[in-house]
């Protein structure tokens, strides 16, 4: 089947269109502003995609996979429109091409997916199930998001975002989940749902796609997810929570202990919200194999983890440099909870960039001024792209900053823009010299590009 994709620059889209290739179709794409680290993978794949959108581009096509982030207008979608070709999002395509005859496993929730996505697909594909995988990440020790996959199940990321322009569902509603994992359900999003309940509806949705011999997990600390499954009687019903007595861990000081063996692990991961994505991970895992239990807990604790998580950029005896994607107040406050435990006696700086659709709105101004406690100093950017959002709508950072600081009752600092981040730190870094120090730089973009000169500023503390 010869098959074009409009947005083929994106991770997903182009990890997507590597995959059509690998079943032996022949692809091709376009994309308007092609860059790496995605336009260079896509050469090495013999995938030599188009510049810019031109309607003659999908002439010859029998399908034509649409992103989610092009829209009416776009020449290729017009083409594609007024002369009938057969078209799908990336989403219905993945269902379409990957999902028939297997027994899907989809990771959903607002937080934790991508972590625990590549999580179960490690411990599976250690214990020699050969599951496929998409999900939008990759793991630290480079292996993409993405695997063909030749046994019967596959591990997939379920996205709550929408699918395309003509289809405004949930892309995880396409995935046909056979077991369904729902990690936890907050507010996001704010660019494309209303209100909380708007989200709770997808989710639900979701639910009442798993097949009776299928089974869902949720966490049961999640009064959203809590109200959801509350009459949800279609399929069994598994709640997972740390510390619960039906728990298959105990966890303390950074040791997992695995209650019937008392085997004790030590992942890679930190943080009571990682480990309870291990906690859910293991469970699908030996509701599939629980033969293989031993095999199971030794392939949580090689686990590589996932880039842009909790990813060590600079590690010394007394410094420590993080980068991680965390840009949700739930997800910030744990994300700086978790290195406080884990590294006792160290001061944090947190550094944060307002880039999401939904953190560049104030709909969680006053959480964000509650998630930095634990935080030393605070330092927040200006929002990215500040025109995108009108200023009724926008979070007022200089705001957040000083009710931050009010909280905290720790410094609080205003950069207009991450450039400014070095510059800043190097006031700051002086009145830290004799103590145990991490930069924790949570952004889920690029955070201006400052990671050089943040390990930079990191190596002078050392030689000082």
């Amino acid at each position: 089947m010869k098959i074009f994709l409009v947005g083929i620059g994106g991770i997903a889209m182009g990890n997507l269109a590597y995959m059509l290739k690998q079943q032996g179709h022949e692809v091709s794409g376009s994309d308007q502003n092609l860059y790496p680290p995605m336009s260079d993978k896509l050469l090495e794949w013999g995938l030599s995609p188009k510049s810019g959108y031109r309607k003659e581009n999908v002439k010859g096509a029998d399908l034509v996979i649409i992103g989610n982030a092009i829209s009416r207008g776009n020449p290729e979608v017009e083409e594609v429109l007024n002369t009938g070709i057969e078209y799908m999002s990336m989403a219905e395509a993945i269902g379409h091409f990957f999902l028939k005859g297997k027994k899907p496993i989809v990771i959903s929730g607002t937080h934790g997916k991508t972590t625990t996505t590549f999580l179960t697909h490690w411990i599976l594909e250690s214990i020699g199930l050969r599951p496929g995988l998409f999900v939008g990440g990759i793991r630290k020790d480079g292996f993409p998001g993405f695997a063909l996959g030749e046994g019967d199940y596959f591990v997939i990321e379920g996205d709550e975002y929408d699918s395309a322009f003509f289809d405004k569902s949930s892309k995880f509603l396409h995935y046909r989940p056979y077991y369904l994992v729902m990690n936890a359900l907050d507010f996001d999003h704010a660019d494309i749902f209303a209100n909380l309940d708007a989200i709770k509806v997808m989710f639900k949705r979701l639910l009442n796609l798993v097949p009776s011999r299928g089974k869902v997990f949720y966490w049961k600390g999640s009064k959203n997810l809590n109200d959801i499954t509350k009459d949800y009687q279609h399929a069994p019903l598994e709640t997972f929570e740390l510390g619960d007595k039906n728990s298959i861990f105990k966890y303390e000081k950074g040791i997992l202990t695995e209650i019937r063996t008392k085997a004790k692990l030590k992942p890679s991961l930190i943080g009571s919200h990682n480990y309870r994505n291990v906690e859910v991970a293991v469970r699908v895992c030996l509701e599939i194999a629980p033969q293989k239990r031993k095999e199971i807990l030794e392939a949580v604790e090689s686990f590589p983890g996932v880039k842009r998580r909790q990813e060590n950029l600079y590690v010394s005896e007394t410094s420590l440099l993080v980068e991680d994607f965390a840009h949700h107040p739930v997800a910030i406050q744990e994300t700086i909870k978790a290195h406080k435990e884990a590294y006792p006696g160290y001061k944090i700086i947190a550094l944060f960039e307002p880039r999401s659709a939904t953190s560049h709105r104030n709909v969680f101004q006053d959480d964000f001024a509650k998630c930095f406690k634990g935080s030393d100093v605070s330092i927040v950017t200006e929002v990215y792209q500040v025109d995108k959002v009108s200023k009724s709508l926008r979070l007022n950072v200089k705001k957040l900053v000083k009710d931050i600081k009010t909280n905290t009752k720790k410094e609080s600092i205003y950069a207009s823009t991450p450039k400014e981040i070095p510059s800043l730190l190097k006031k700051i870094l002086p009145k830290y010299k004799k103590e145990k120090l991490i930069i924790l730089a949570m952004s889920n973009g690029a955070f201006g590009g400052i990671y050089s000169e943040l390990k930079s500023l990191m190596e002078t503390r050392e030689s000082l």
